[in-house]
């Protein structure tokens, strides 16, 4: 029922508070909707079309996930980098920041896509609550060659120069 309606005090009753109440009956579906809605998002942030659609139902949008995933419309998981000796999926791309060629890269760890694309939510769930305290935030990764931020989810998104170039923008030819 849309409205709150606080508890009444000494006869009188409050004006009711805008949002939803989620009763007790309904905590294990509201849990559950609440975990498909992250999932679906995490599984976005990876490219993974497909295992978004997967955790959405028609009216959150699942049909625009579905069908052929094709690099040159959309995000498509195609990649995959060690982290911190953790193995990530998820999709990159390489574009130019001030001149230099940068490479992105945004991901999950490779169990969590693995119980996320079987749509093991639960397991999903579970794993994520028990270890999110364990998890850098932002950190420097000297394999990868620059910043990866790790989040509570275990999600990334990290970026590095290129291979081979300055760290020096380049001098582009004036107009």
């Amino acid at each position: 029922m849309p409205d709150i309606h606080p508890p009444t005090k000494a006869l009188i009753a409050p004006g009711p508070v805008r949002g939803y109440h989620v009763q007790a009956k309904d905590y294990a579906w509201f849990q559950e909707s609440l975990a498909h809605t992250t999932a679906a998002g995490l599984m976005t942030f990876t490219g993974s079309g497909h295992a978004t659609a997967r955790h959405l139902t028609d009216r959150q949008g699942r049909k625009r996930f579905t069908g052929l995933e094709h690099a040159a419309s959309m995000s498509i998981q195609d990649a995959a980098h060690t982290l911190f000796s953790n193995e990530y999926v998820g999709t990159g791309h390489v574009f130019h920041l001030n001149g230099p060629r940068v490479e992105a890269f945004s991901g999950v760890d490779e169990e969590i896509f693995q119980l996320l694309i079987r749509g093991d939510v639960e397991e999903y769930r579970t794993l994520v609550h028990a270890s999110r305290h364990v998890r850098p935030r932002l950190t420097f990764d000297k394999d990868w060659g620059g910043p990866v931020p790790v989040h509570a989810d275990d999600s990334v998104f990290s970026l590095r120069l290129l291979p081979g170039q300055d760290e020096d923008p380049c001098a582009c030819p004036s107009r």
